[in-house]
């Protein structure tokens, strides 16, 4: 499987090899691209991991399938939780396939009872996990229970602004944007954005760029509704002798405020 295995991945679901696209849907091989993890079959991907599966939840499985990315993942993590429980939790965390691993993400969402230290601590290995994909669906998957409590999720989402990877400290900014990618917007960030500024802060001088980028876009999304708070903060933060990563965030937090 040459063209499987030696793939720069494609950016359109047109252009992905036919070779390609049976490995993605079979979990033989891991996306390497947005395009690709959206184009896989995974229904068939399901069939393959799960044969086993009772008919009422292969039914549950393939209605999800014809909606959009975000409740097709949600269905099917709903769905495996209640017939597998934690042991599918831990099937899928340590699969091959990212898009497994990424139901995973959301057999944790749809845990009912988790007090949210449990459900961070649950998500914590999905969110650090080596592929871009498996991380955006970690924060998806758990941001309406961080909405629920922001007071209570900004405590315990400050702590991850110090940890040695970048991937957790960008989860604590990326999981609590006002305007997050494909799921519901904060009303409470889009009119007080300042609440969310235990976590902004320690991040404002972060050295890792994929940190950066989504601190940056965190103000960016903020500036839609809040623009003059966003211009004054990042004023605050580039007095005196700002680092470049500082001048880097509040450089591209402003791109679209004249």
């Amino acid at each position: 499987m040459n063209a499987a295995t030696q793939r720069k991945g494609a950016t359109r679901a047109a252009d992905i090899p036919a070779d390609v696209l049976h490995a993605l849907s079979h979990g033989e091989l891991q996306s390497a691209t947005l395009a690709e993890g959206l184009a896989l079959d995974q229904a068939r991907l399901l069939r393959t991991v799960f044969p086993q599966l009772s008919r009422h939840t292969v039914q549950r499985t393939d209605a999800a399938c014809q909606f959009g990315i975000l409740k097709r993942m949600a269905g099917i993590g709903a769905a495996l939780l209640e017939e597998l429980g934690n042991d599918g939790i831990t099937q899928c965390q340590g699969h091959a396939s990212d898009t497994v691993r990424g139901w995973a993400c959301f057999m944790i969402g749809s845990q009912a009872g988790l007090s949210l230290p449990r459900r961070l601590a649950a998500i914590r290995p999905l969110a650090d996990d080596a592929h871009f994909g498996v991380r955006e669906w970690a924060w998806m998957a758990i941001r309406p229970h961080l909405a629920e409590d922001l007071d209570d999720a900004i405590a315990h989402l400050t702590k991850w602004t110090t940890e040695p990877s970048e991937r957790l400290r960008r989860f604590a900014s990326e999981a609590l944007r006002p305007r997050g990618v494909w799921c519901a917007h904060i009303a409470a960030f889009k009119q007080q954005p300042e609440r969310a500024l235990p976590v902004l802060s320690p991040l404002r001088a972060d050295l890792s760029v994929y940190v950066q980028d989504s601190v940056a876009n965190w103000l960016n999304d903020a500036g839609k509704d809040r623009p003059d708070w966003v211009r004054e903060l990042c004023a605050q933060w580039l007095q005196g002798h700002p680092t470049a990563a500082t001048h880097r965030i509040c450089q591209r937090a402003l791109r679209n405020l004249k």
